[in-house]
């Protein structure tokens, strides 16, 4: 069978895995590159379950170890004269590792960043006993050959290696008993009656002003209906039924076509 290069597509077990490199890399073969996967596809198989655990699926790791095998496949140079098996093991091995190092992350940094984390973290670990205390910032700077800057940034993305659990003690030192969990704040209700009330206010000025009168009388000041009768000279009824207009009133303008933007 051939390819549209014009190159025959070999099957299975046809081409040595030299000649298999040659098609794919000379040609563009995919066939050529499928059948090398399928046969290098045992060797990322036994290098996944070989990191297996009961933290990962082993699926998954076999994907992982599957995406390093088609990078070593790609990068491989057969002029080189050195044999496959000895080149995919370290790529396919790195990828795992890779993952694992992203997995470990409680939020996503940069892969670059990570990298520069991490020798941060290596670079105190080997300082501490030769000094005797924590390097200062100056001192891994001088030692990585590093910017004070790039290894601030570093110590900033390092936090995010691992996370703190809500349950963990306050470094506040005033309360022994407080978590940080005590520190975030809470929903407030509060926050939907002044929206509520921002509402109300621009469709009351719909109403009339004896409407807005007694409205403000009876719920603001919390006066009687008697005491709001008495206060603007009309009958406690006539009280009652402006208020009933204007809650009806309000009650239209809010719930049923909204209320106006406010001026």
């Amino acid at each position: 069978m051939k390819t549209g290069s014009g190159v025959e597509s070999p099957t299975r077990g046809q081409l040595d895995t030299a000649e298999l490199f040659e098609r794919w890399q000379d040609h563009g073969d995919q066939r050529a590159r499928e059948i090398l996967v399928d046969r290098f596809m045992p060797v990322a198989r036994k290098l996944a379950w070989r990191y297996r655990g009961a933290r990962e699926p082993i699926e998954d790791l076999v994907q992982v170890a599957s995406v390093g095998l088609l990078n070593a496949i790609d990068r491989f140079d057969a002029s080189r004269g050195t044999n496959f098996t000895s080149f995919a093991v370290p790529t396919i091995v790195g990828e795992i590792k890779r993952y694992f190092r992203d997995l470990g992350w409680s939020v996503h940094v940069p892969r670059s960043r990570q990298e520069l984390a991490l020798k941060v973290e290596d670079a105190q670990r080997k300082l501490m006993p030769t000094i005797g205390r924590a390097p200062t910032v100056q001192e891994l700077a001088q030692y990585l050959e590093l910017d004070i800057e790039d290894v601030l940034d570093a110590m900033e993305a390092a936090a995010a290696h691992h996370s703190t659990s809500l349950d963990a003690p306050r470094e506040d030192g005033e309360d022994a008993a407080a978590t940080l969990a005590d520190t975030l704040g809470s929903e407030d209700d509060r926050f939907e009656l002044i929206d509520l009330g921002v509402t109300i206010g621009a469709a009351a000025r719909q109403l009339s002003e004896r409407e807005r009168q007694v409205l403000g009388l009876r719920f603001i000041e919390d006066r009687t209906q008697s005491e709001i009768a008495e206060e603007i000279g009309v009958s406690q009824m006539q009280v009652s039924r402006i208020l009933r207009q204007a809650i009806a009133r309000l009650g239209e303008l809010v719930v049923g076509d909204g209320a106006p933007p406010a001026r």
